[in-house]
């Protein structure tokens, strides 16, 4: 009698679920796929759908894994294979989620959906390998930034928008240029180039670790994630006041893909790093990458409002950006998080040759991809790159280094923040309502030397103009959002 009843029970958890996940209570609905599943282990279509949510949490490690074993259950099952393909395909990996579509089209011969799907991803993998046939090889690649005079760009009688008059970029262009993206328009290229370009000389010259100094009574702001969400970004602003010497900022990283203003973002951060260097300090995130930019909507968007060789001029400038930063010594702020092994120093991490797009594994990848786990010792990564840290691994890292706390993003918080392991660790991400949907509040720190006790500040989000989220990204990934 026993199982009939844990089979309905199962069911009602599976409703529960559901309910949850329109909700875009995801991770509410994988808890309550889990007990489902802890119930009736033998349903290929719980593993499915918490496959689905994992995805929307961006756990895409976590949904191929569901996906399988929903597969395994049932290979005929479809909507596994249907659910393995998207996550393969958020992950960038178009060979993998090739042959997942084409056994949805096996199973579903008749499906129209699926034929359109597969007729996506077929081009999408033909484009890839077109593009690897035609590359150089590293070696033999000249930078773009080297074949462009911005002086020689002329400027039509007719622009009104922002100017740089000279090679300094002031506080009265920022503004001015802020404004007109306010209200949706466009910075002449020759500006662009010229921020740009300036920008890549400053990066350039940094160690792949900064350490950055807050004299004794000052105070310095670090925010996550911004993601293009541009209008969000001047909330901020408004709430903390402009990036200045007496105000310095860091962005620590994904300062675009997915919201749809990532090029007015993008321009900002780095007109006011051209400014003043020390008013704002830039970090490397995971989406500072061609792979991700070419999928979440960032090269799109640079195409539609710059041009294609903006696309190549950004790439280049994403490698030359910082990994790590250290403050007064006593706080590690990175994007994603530590490491596979024990023993990592600062001075690894100064040491890495980080002007290369970020490699699948080593210390690279693992500060721009991993995240913390509640259990101590490491894990897989759910994303299914990097890899989970316990506060074990935390509290050895920040001992052998003399440092007090980590600090990083890279992982969407309802209030916008979390503290973990033991207090040793800080999440902070800043774009609130992410991907206008996930209903999160949006949060910065607030440092003040010396004893540097993080105040925590969170935010909502602000209304903005009705572009949506990913309206740039991939045609082919736009099909599953």
């Amino acid at each position: 009698m026993e199982t009939g009843n844990s089979t309905a029970r199962a069911e009602e958890l599976k409703a529960q679920a559901n309910e949850a996940f329109k909700a875009h209570k995801y991770a509410q609905a994988i808890d309550l796929y889990s007990q489902a599943i802890e119930l009736n282990g033998e349903n290929a279509v719980y593993y499915a759908n918490r496959a689905f949510a994992h995805t929307k949490l961006e756990e895409y490690g976590s949904a191929i894994q569901d996906a399988s074993k929903a597969i395994e259950i049932d290979p005929k099952y479809s909507k596994g294979y249907y659910r393995r393909g998207a996550a393969h395909l958020a992950m960038g990996k178009f060979k993998e989620a090739l042959k997942d579509f084409q056994q949805v089209k096996r199973i579903c011969p008749n499906d129209p959906d699926a034929t359109k799907k597969l007729k996506e991803c077929e081009k999408a993998v033909m484009k890839l390998k077109f593009e690897e046939a035609i590359s150089l090889p590293e070696s033999e690649r000249c930078s773009v930034a080297d074949s462009i005079d911005y002086h020689t760009i002329e400027v039509e009688p007719q622009y009104s928008g922002a100017r740089i008059e000279g090679d300094v970029v002031t506080l009265d262009f920022v503004k001015k240029m802020m404004e007109d993206f306010k209200n949706q328009k466009s910075l002449h290229k020759r500006y662009a180039f010229q921020i740009v370009l300036q920008i890549r000389e400053m990066l350039r010259a940094l160690p792949s670790l900064v350490d950055i100094n807050v004299p004794e009574g000052k105070h310095f702001t670090v925010c996550g994630d911004v993601h293009g969400q541009y209008y969000d970004l001047l909330n901020i602003f408004e709430l903390n006041g402009l990036p200045s010497e007496e105000n310095p900022y860091l962005f620590n990283g994904d300062f675009v893909d997915r919201g749809s203003f990532s090029v007015e973002v993008i321009l900002t951060l780095f007109a006011f790093k051209c400014m003043s260097p020390s008013a704002i300090h830039l970090a490397r995130g995971n989406h500072e990458s061609k792979s991700m930019n070419k999928i979440y909507g960032f090269e799109g968007e640079v195409r539609s409002k710059l041009s294609e060789t903006f696309v190549e001029l950004f790439a280049e400038v994403f490698c030359c950006l910082p990994l790590a930063h250290v403050i007064n010594g006593k706080v590690f702020v990175v994007h994603g998080g530590l490491f596979s092994v024990d023993g990592v120093k600062l001075s690894d991490i100064r040491s890495i040759d980080r002007f290369c797009e970020p490699p699948e594994e080593g210390l690279m990848c693992e500060l721009l991809w991993s995240d913390p786990q509640p259990i101590p010792g490491r894990g897989p990564s759910k994303r299914g790159v990097g890899l989970s840290f316990g506060a074990d691994v935390t509290k050895r890292f920040l001992q052998e280094n003399n440092l007090d706390l980590v600090v990083r993003s890279h992982e969407v918080k309802d209030e916008g923040y979390e503290i973990e392991h033991e207090g040793k660790l800080i999440t902070v991400f800043s774009a609130p309502n992410y991907c206008d949907q996930m209903g999160n509040k949006g949060a910065f720190i607030r440092f003040e030397a010396p004893e540097l006790k993080p105040d925590i500040v969170t935010f909502s989000a602000v209304p903005h103009p009705d572009v949506k989220p990913m309206a740039y990204a991939n045609n082919f990934l736009r099909m599953f959002s």
